[in-house]
């Protein structure tokens, strides 16, 4: 609980069960500083979550129990990966001395998130918690935005140790922001710049890196028409001359075909 303070939270969506219990009896002595938010099912508790990212700026948290208290927020794991909504799911497990013997509600939380999640990892002492946690809330709000698990071995939410707050702002395997290499920029500009009918399609990555005065003043400049995807719609004003509507199977007729008959698509965030 130290830790998600220490993170910034303040609301926790979650619903209870047997593997996640210890961590929910500390949680009633943080009631003042971390609101808890009871859902009627785990699904509901990861879209909730990310809901309140969304509109509030923060990182989403849940907390589930162990294997269908995990498994029901797979949905919700997965929708968060493609849409790159930050958030962080806790999830109960089994004693550390338990794994692999099909103990009651055992599931593999990590092998079954890996392709769905920024970042996953399986807390087996509490002595790991601190570090976990922060470099979940790190990978999660950093570079492009998405969901981190944490799978809480029950032996691990159970043991007492002297908390000391840490702080991960690098990971040597991991670059949020990648370098641009000039080469590359040049490559584009030409390409752009030779271009009879250019198309931009943009999307939600121009909002969530605030370049929407950058892509206005691009399109602009180069008279590039453009569409929007459904979460890139305030990326750009819709009254915009140059903007064409919605693409996609629900999207409008023009940006669809002009997909079509242009020489140059460039996407953009």
């Amino acid at each position: 609980m130290r830790s998600l303070e220490y993170e910034g939270v303040d609301v926790l969506f979650g619903y209870p069960g047997g593997a996640i219990m210890p961590t929910y009896d500390a949680l009633y002595d943080h009631k003042k500083t971390l609101n808890h938010v009871l859902v009627r099912h785990e699904q509901g508790a990861v879209h909730a979550a990310q809901g309140y990212a969304r509109v509030s700026g923060k990182v989403g948290c849940v907390i589930v129990t162990s294997g269908p208290g995990a498994m029901n927020t797979i949905t919700g794991i997965a929708d968060a990966m493609i849409d790159s909504t930050p958030l962080v799911v806790i999830c109960g497990q089994v004693g550390a001395a338990m794994l692999g013997t099909d103990a009651f509600q055992e599931v593999d939380v990590v092998g079954v998130t890996q392709p769905i999640s920024k970042w996953n990892y399986q807390i087996r002492r509490a002595e790991d918690i601190p570090w976990a946690v922060a470099r979940a809330f790190y990978i999660a709000r950093s570079g492009r935005p998405g969901p981190v698990v944490l799978d809480f071995t029950k032996n691990a939410q159970t043991a007492v140790i002297d908390y000391e707050p840490q702080v991960v702002d690098f990971i040597r395997s991991y670059k949020p922001v990648p370098q641009c290499e000039p080469t590359v920029i040049e490559k584009a500009a030409r390409l752009i710049n030779e271009s009879v009918k250019p198309f931009m399609l943009v999307g939600q990555g121009v909002e969530l890196a605030g370049a929407n005065e950058e892509l206005l003043a691009l399109c602009e400049k180069a008279q590039i028409p453009f569409a929007t995807t459904f979460l890139g719609l305030s990326a750009a004003p819709s009254d915009h001359p140059l903007n064409m509507g919605r693409l996609g199977m629900h999207g409008n007729l023009a940006p669809n075909v002009m997909t079509n008959q242009c020489d140059v698509l460039i996407a953009v965030g």
